[in-house]
């Protein structure tokens, strides 16, 4: 299908072009070679991750939005509190899979509007493949070359009928409370699946039928999760707050998102099939 005749404002096609070129950057560094260092609170960061942020921003600027961006120092709340929309930005999310070098990483670029996520972009340099959307135009899923062409294949909801409970989640973060998760679905839904991926890859899991829940009791930041959380709900899926049930908000005075569960609308159909 041509992307014209899903009529995406040029903001957001600008977007997606800049999660392009910055995938194909990031991968003259993993074949290049690059440099890490330890940021101040002593997650990784590379050349790769400065370079991308560089060039999503400067692409971005014609869009005239403001820019939050896990690489730069961003706007005290005083000033960002009072934004209407912006950018908001993962240039490399999952700097420890591209430092392992297992191909597990991505560029998110996600629009908030309002303190929701509104639309999002999610490439894979690796893969050359892009999913992106928001509640507002649906979801879509091409690959480079395609995207070139205008190309894009729209998503329907994927309804699981013959493949046991998939559940996504990282590889870097495990805690107890996800175990606790865990052994809740297999008390309620018998066989589970599992899938280790690191980054916002998982979203692919998710919009593309792959897996049905992703579940995350430890940190994660705003640009993490906004992008792939506005993909899912276009395909009427949801990322909850544990504690409250309510989808995840965006420009908090606090970065830090709340631990949350990610569900596709099949496991929340399911979901709510066995509590009738």
């Amino acid at each position: 299908m041509q992307l014209n005749n899903f009529q995406l404002p040029t903001n957001l096609l600008v977007a997606i072009e800049a999660a392009i070129e910055a995938a194909t950057l990031i991968m003259r560094f993993y074949s290049d070679g690059f440099n890490a260092n330890a940021k101040s609170d002593g997650s990784p960061v590379t050349e790769a991750d400065i370079a991308s942020s560089a060039l999503i921003r400067s692409m971005l600027l014609k869009t005239n939005i403001a820019v939050m961006d896990e690489e730069i120092q961003n706007a005290h709340f005083d000033e960002r509190k009072n934004w209407e929309a912006y950018w908001c930005i993962d240039p490399l999310d999952g700097t420890k899979e591209f430092v392992k070098r297992n191909g597990e990483f991505v560029v998110n670029i996600a629009l908030i509007e309002n303190q929701q996520a509104t639309f999002g972009v999610i490439a894979s340099p690796v893969k050359k493949e892009l999913i992106f959307g928001g509640p507002a135009f649906g979801a879509f899923h091409t690959d480079f070359g395609l995207f070139a062409r205008g190309e894009a294949r729209k998503l329907t909801p994927f309804r699981r009928t013959d493949r046991n409970l998939s559940l996504v989640s990282s590889r870097s973060h495990h805690v107890g409370s996800e175990r606790i998760f865990v052994d809740r679905l297999l008390h309620e839904f018998g066989e589970v699946e599992f899938i280790q991926r690191g980054s916002a890859l998982k979203f692919f899991d998710l919009v593309l039928g792959n897996a049905d829940v992703y579940p995350r009791f430890a940190p994660t930041m705003e640009w993490d999760i906004a992008a792939g959380q506005a993909i899912l709900e276009a395909l009427g899926g949801k990322v909850l707050n544990v504690e409250t049930n309510q989808s995840l908000v965006y420009n908090k005075e606090n970065l830090l998102n709340p631990h949350f569960i990610a569900k596709t609308s099949s496991f929340l159909r399911e979901e709510q099939n066995k509590k009738a």
